[in-house]
């Protein structure tokens, strides 16, 4: 490309020369930096560098930051303290002479310097810390949660602590702000974040997703959102599992542009929001926005989901959501895999119980082992009312779009009625969900499976309303030369790009050219099928319960005589409750044991061979037995007899109860899954206890299920019925099932020449060892 040429986004004039050389400068500072971490080799393991490099880092650019004006804080500070000026009107008024132009408040009162502490080596390890207490209150703070204290008595007591300080102040390394503006900086500390934590990779899924993923949920989030176009725009971003800040900042360049491309729209105003739980991700996220000059308030440290009677903490740890009123635009989250969520579970239920749709989990709560389904709750609960477009104005709100990454389990875990299949129900029959797009496997650091990314908005245009667009993703990938961990796929823009371009075109049956059937990233692409969209309806079944009548023979047989023993009931008859008094227990006992006796002489005088196919007919002949054996006994032992007495025989007559209905086999019981009846209106009567409504939703469902019955179910067992008061309500999205395209085996001569051919190599490979 000529370096005069230039490139025109958004109205704004790139010179590509200057954005080469900045990529440059940004790439040789990443280098140096990573040079002078291998330095702490011996003392660190590299997953470990981080712990020093992304501190010192930090300290370094604040210090740079306010190296200007150092003396004139430091004049400030004795003058105002002289008036008795002292807190929060001190802290403003020397944030205000530390460095000009700067938003956010920052500055250090140490009278330290990086420079002035190599100057006194012996003591340099106190005087780091000194120099560290001495900053503006949330930038300590950082510090504090990055536990860098425990970090600076390690170096020194290593011998390392001056040799990494004295590389910080190298020439070779300038993060002044007179080279590297607030957000370029930003971007180059998220480099490093992302280098740093792939050292790191065992640990880092915990709290690191791929940038290239993060690029792909930022992307879709934002395709068909005209609005952000509009100068001026105020937008607000959240995160609720912010982690390192990775999707805030990746929606902020996006948008805005990061200080060598152009964004969507340079002139939005864009608020970022989040909420961290691990102390070491939450200094990270800080630390970026710091940097960049940007609101570090809207950050808050806790644990979203909640936790019940938490004790007071004094590093700021806030137990509940610490966003409780506010409402988002646009929300993005990857919440933690199957983790169980036992820490918040009092927390949440009683939310749960006590608000219901009040609060934030009113469709139900996942099983104890994954709580990621509770974070796309909480998210929806920050949604903005969704537009209400009447005469072409909205007189509703701006509404919301959130996009969230899962693992496979909240696509279908949960059997119908269950918590996670009424969270789906909620937010399907509510025509939240958007898209689900399917990535490929081994693309996180920590684990290898195939992960999702649900796109959910209450503001759908036109033409998606009611409808669910699934995207197979999973052989968009390519392989990597280096694997981390367990990441050995990554998404190249291409890839991004085309997924994008199949979300935004939203078409049934939409084609896409992917890697060959075996998901090898060598061979020739195949075209086939990516996308398909799916009526609402589709996604949603009814259990129903099939019952089978009692058939039971009954024979008064030796071997069924001797069932008796294990009927409990009977086995009762010969047992004592009068444990302390000896003779009373003996003689209670060897009541029942003569009770025991009679029974099965009397029975055992009936003919054994005679077969009764009818339980009336076999009670009356019971009854005459015990009645001429004067043996009187209750119902339940009569009807431990029975039980010992018969066996299931689909030839006898069915059993009826009291009132002549017949009685139910449970070893027979059946369920069957059918489909929602093709008219039926969502969002549907029943209520998400399973029970409200109940009548109501049989009202639309029962003939359609008789149907289902009388043609899949009675050609095969004639006397089944339905028990419709057990029927429930499930939804599940089988995106798999979707795109599984059938591959015949190969033929039986293609796969007898392979093993002849095997054989023929083994037999080779035998005469050369003999």
């Amino acid at each position: 490309m000529n370096t005069n040429q230039t490139l025109v986004s958004s109205g704004r004039i790139i010179h590509i020369e200057k954005e080469s050389m900045q990529n440059v400068q940004h790439q040789n500072l990443v280098g140096f930096i990573w040079n002078i971490a291998n330095k702490l080799r011996g003392p660190y393991r590299p997953p470990q560098y981080r712990r020093v490099m992304l501190p010192l880092i930090v300290l370094r650019r604040f210090d740079l930051v306010l190296a200007e004006n150092k003396q004139k804080v430091l004049d400030e500070k004795k003058r105002l303290e002289d008036k008795g000026i002292t807190g929060p009107a001190l802290e403003k008024a020397l944030s205000r002479v530390a460095a000009e132009g700067r938003k956010q408040e920052l500055f250090n009162i140490s009278g330290f310097t990086f420079e002035k502490l190599l100057g006194d080596a012996p003591n340099i390890a106190g005087n780091l810390i000194a120099y560290i207490q001495g900053f503006s209150p949330r930038a300590r703070d950082i510090f504090d949660k990055f536990e860098f204290d425990t970090e600076i008595a390690k170096l020194d007591e290593a011998n390392r602590l001056f040799l990494i300080i004295r590389e910080f102040c190298s020439g070779e390394i300038n993060l002044s702000p007179k080279v590297i503006n607030n957000l370029q900086m930003g971007y180059l500390f998220e480099e490093l974040v992302r280098k740093f934590n792939e050292q790191a990779n065992e640990e880092a899924g915990d709290h690191f997703t791929p940038r290239e993923v993060i690029r792909l949920m930022v992307q879709l989030l934002f395709t068909g959102e005209d609005g952000i176009y509009e100068k001026g725009i105020y937008r607000s971003v959240y995160d609720p599992t912010a982690g390192t800040g990775g999707m805030l900042s990746e929606s902020e360049k996006f948008i805005c542009g990061d200080g060598y491309t152009t964004g969507l729209n340079p002139d939005a105003n864009i608020e970022l929001f989040g909420q961290e739980y691990n102390p070491e991700s939450y200094a990270i996220c800080c630390s970026d926005l710091l940097i960049k000059d940007e609101p570090i308030n809207n950050l808050i440290y806790g644990d979203t989901l909640g936790i019940k009677d938490a004790k007071n903490k004094t590093n700021g740890f806030v137990p509940h959501d610490g966003h409780p009123d506010k409402k988002f635009h646009y929300m993005l989250a990857n919440p933690p895999f199957g983790v169980e969520w036992k820490p918040e579970e009092d927390f949440v239920k009683q939310e749960c119980n006590d608000q219901g749709f009040s609060g934030r989990f009113g469709a139900g709560l996942p099983r104890i082992n994954d709580g990621s389904l509770l974070f796309l709750q909480h998210m929806i609960s920050k949604m903005h009312n969704p537009p209400q477009w009447v005469d072409g104005k909205n007189a509703g709100g701006d509404g919301s779009k959130i996009a969230i990454v899962f693992n496979g389990s909240p696509l279908f875990t949960g059997d119908a009625g269950s918590g996670e299949s009424n969270i789906r129900r909620w937010i399907i029959e509510r025509d939240m969900l958007d898209a689900v797009v399917a990535l490929p496997d081994q693309m996180f650091y920590n684990t290898g499976i195939y992960t999702y990314v649900w796109i959910v908005t209450n503001k759908k245009p036109a033409h998606r309303l009611g409808k669910v667009q699934l995207i197979d993703g999973t052989r968009h990938f390519k392989k990597m030369d280096k694997s981390l961990g367990n990441k050995r796929n990554e998404l190249s823009d291409d890839h991004i790009k085309e997924l994008v371009r199949l979300y935004a075109e939203h078409e049934h049956e939409g084609m896409s050219e992917v890697l060959p059937q075996d998901n090898k990233s060598v061979g020739k692409p195949e075209r086939r099928v990516c996308s398909k969209l799916f009526d609402n309806r589709e996604f949603g079944f009814l259990k129903i319960t099939v019952e089978r009548p009692l058939r039971l023979n009954f024979q008064i047989s030796a071997e069924r005589i001797a069932k008796l023993d294990e009927q409990s009931a009977f086995a009762n008859l010969a047992s004592s409750k009068k444990r302390k008094d000896d003779a009373a227990h003996k003689a209670e006992t060897a009541a029942g044991e003569q009770i025991q006796a009679a029974i099965k002489a009397a029975l055992s005088e009936l003919n054994g061979e005679t077969l009764y196919c009818n339980r009336p007919a076999f009670e009356a002949v019971l009854d005459r037995v015990l009645e001429d054996a004067s043996i009187k006994i209750g119902a339940p032992i009569k009807k431990a007899i029975l039980a010992a007495l018969s066996e299931r025989d689909p030839q006898a007559d069915i059993c009826l109860d009291v009132k002549g209905k017949p009685e139910v086999d449970a070893d027979l019981r059946d369920t069957e899954i059918v489909a929602l009846p093709d008219d039926i209106a969502l969002p549907l009567p029943l209520g998400f206890d399973n029970e409200t409504g109940h009548d109501a939703l049989l009202a639309l469902v029962q003939d359609h299920c008789e149907d289902y019955l009388k043609a899949e179910v009675l050609p095969h067992v004639p006397d089944a019925w339905i028990a419709h008061d057990k029927t429930k309500v499930g939804y599940e999205i089988p995106l798999n099932r979707h795109f599984y395209v059938y591959q015949p085996p190969r033929p039986l001569e293609v796969i007898a020449g392979e093993i002849s051919q095997l054989e023929q190599e083994i037999m080779a490979m035998l005469a050369e060892v003999v």
